[in-house]
């Protein structure tokens, strides 16, 4: 719908093939990556009804040379359509990760998608709270405008892992506009340390086995 991967991993181009089927991935900061927004110039619209997404997600999972990897993550657009709906019914997934921020309204949509993946039997691995508080690089204080906590207590009344927060913060904002991560531009710092703590917590619970892939369930709309 808007895919910005390229801008924020600082990948440019057009990605190759060597038989005119398969695609080649892209790599930044030493990450594979494919993205709608490599085969489209950056302020092409995507206008597409739910076929297309489908076909397009068929076409990012199937027909990319990915090789081996450690963990695939796909980056899934908000909410509980076509494109959520495809990719729980045609891959083996090992879990989801709901991101969300921490007001009421936000939520909502949360619950709304761990119930999703719920119903068609993949594991959530757990909840992450975005934007969860800013602190003024200038005074040091600290504002919760989005409110604060709410993931964290979502995630303990319907018993799942509350994976960490990320804060709403200037340098995040800025090293992804300028297509270095925060990991990457400041790995010793504190938001990297943050966005590592996540990440080792779900390798772990893939590693323990409690996020075993499920045969894709057939989704049935009554």
């Amino acid at each position: 719908y808007g895919p910005s991967m390229p801008r924020m991993m600082g990948v440019r181009g057009k990605p190759t093939t060597a038989d005119g089927k398969v695609l080649d991935p892209m790599t930044g900061h030493g990450v594979k990556l494919m993205s709608m927004g490599f085969l489209v110039d950056e302020e092409t619209p995507m206008i597409w009804r739910g076929p297309m997404v489908m076909s397009a997600l068929q076409q990012l999972l199937h027909d990319v040379a990915w090789g081996p990897l450690d963990v695939l993550v796909v980056d899934m657009p908000p909410g509980t359509g076509d494109a959520q709906l495809t990719l729980a019914q045609t891959a083996r997934l090992s879990g989801a990760i709901i991101v969300s921020t921490p007001q009421d309204i936000a939520l909502l949509d949360a619950r709304k998608g761990l119930n999703m993946f719920r119903k068609v039997d993949v594991p959530v691995l757990g909840i992450v709270e975005n934007m969860s508080y800013f602190q003024c690089p200038h005074c040091g204080e600290r504002s919760d405008v989005f409110s604060h906590g709410g993931a964290r207590r979502e995630a303990e009344r319907l018993g799942v892992p509350f994976l960490g927060e990320i804060p709403l913060d200037i340098a995040i904002r800025e090293t992804s506009d300028g297509g270095r991560p925060i990991v990457a531009a400041e790995p010793d710092g504190a938001h990297a340390a943050a966005y590592r703590e996540i990440a080792m917590q779900v390798l772990d619970r893939l590693d323990a086995g409690t996020a075993a892939a499920k045969p894709a369930p057939k989704i049935v709309i009554r």
